[in-house]
């Protein structure tokens, strides 16, 4: 049966003041050598040497020279799941779709990072580069060559992009057949390959997730064409609800098959809701930080707002700094 929204349940996750509750105590345990990375020992100087420190969240950026395997180890145990906790896709304009999200978790260093692998789309994403066994000063760490691996959220070069949001009552069982991945390295396989959001959804198909380590996920999806979708786990089956008006959010309940009332009483998702139903999902990247800040809780790592057909990247950090980049993008 469809998980409903059951005034309970609902009422403890409103009383939550974290995207989801932590299942671990820190960050896993460093890792050696990098395992993604498909460099020759230049392309990984000039990779390393790109880091720049741009904000006290910790916040760095780094533009990954050359190629990596995005699925190295994925036979192995995969890392504890980030939680993501706000996210908006604003379509009415067909000449300004845009994506956002708020990332509510642990004060941990993040990076901002450039890919551009040869075989695949080159995107711009976010890492939370704890989860890589990285300190506060990464400068020099060669495990910073799995970043590729992490994005908890990003956007192609085609306009596609994707965030994930914890959903603690999904449960995805395993397809007979299907290799497994882990639930945020799906996501870079996503921006690598995908270019409108049904052939994202076709990515998601050709896997098992694994939830082990941190809690289920949920995620949203947007294209430069104006189409979005929230891919979730209901009954276990991975099931894929589209948009059916100008806009779509996510936080953490449920939301395919929960009727819009009940998905209202999350505090977050209302405002957002009421928002963009005022504007009918016309919101430029200025509006949405707006919206974002609405939205933000005490543990708001980053705000980030993706254009999904200029290429414009706006970054906004828990300390308040703000930086844009541009993603060229393809046709």
């Amino acid at each position: 049966m469809r998980r409903t929204l059951i005034a309970g349940g609902l009422a403890l996750l409103l009383l939550a003041t974290a995207c989801g509750e932590s299942r671990r105590s820190g960050p896993p345990a460093a890792a050696g050598s990098p395992t993604a990375s498909r460099q020759d020992p230049a392309q990984v100087e000039r990779t390393l040497a790109s880091l720049r420190k741009i904000d006290d969240l910790p916040m760095y950026e780094m533009t990954y020279d050359g190629d990596y395997d995005p699925t190295a180890g994925l036979a192995g145990s995969t890392p504890p799941s980030p939680f993501g906790c706000s996210l908006f896709a604003a379509l009415a304009d067909r000449d300004r779709p845009l994506f956002a999200r708020n990332f509510d978790w642990e004060p941990n260093p993040a990076l901002v990072l450039r890919t551009d692998p040869p075989d695949g789309y080159a995107s711009i994403s976010l890492v939370d580069i704890s989860y890589l066994g990285v300190s506060a000063d990464p400068t020099g760490d060669r495990r910073l060559l799995d970043a590729p691996l992490l994005p908890f959220d990003g956007m192609n070069e085609r306009g596609l992009a994707v965030g994930l949001a914890a959903d603690d009552g999904a449960r995805a069982e395993p397809v007979p057949g299907l290799p497994k991945v882990g639930s945020v390295r799906i996501l870079r396989l996503v921006l690598d390959s995908a270019a409108t959001v049904d052939e994202a959804v076709a990515v998601f198909r050709r896997y098992n997730l694994d939830f082990d380590g941190g809690p289920p996920l949920h995620y949203l999806l947007a294209d430069a064409t104006g189409a979005s979708a929230v891919v979730e786990f209901v009954d276990g089956k991975l099931t894929v609800d589209r948009r059916q008006g100008p806009w779509q959010a996510l936080t953490n309940v449920p939301a395919v098959g929960v009727p819009d009332r009940e998905l209202r009483q999350d505090h977050r998702y209302g405002v957002l809701a009421k928002e963009l139903d005022r504007t009918g999902g016309v919101v430029d990247a200025a509006g949405a930080l707006r919206l974002l800040n609405a939205v933000r809780q005490p543990h708001t790592r980053w705000s980030v707002t993706y254009g999904l057909r200029s290429g414009e990247v706006r970054v906004v950090t828990a300390g308040g700094g703000t930086r844009d980049y541009r993603l060229p993008m393809s046709d």
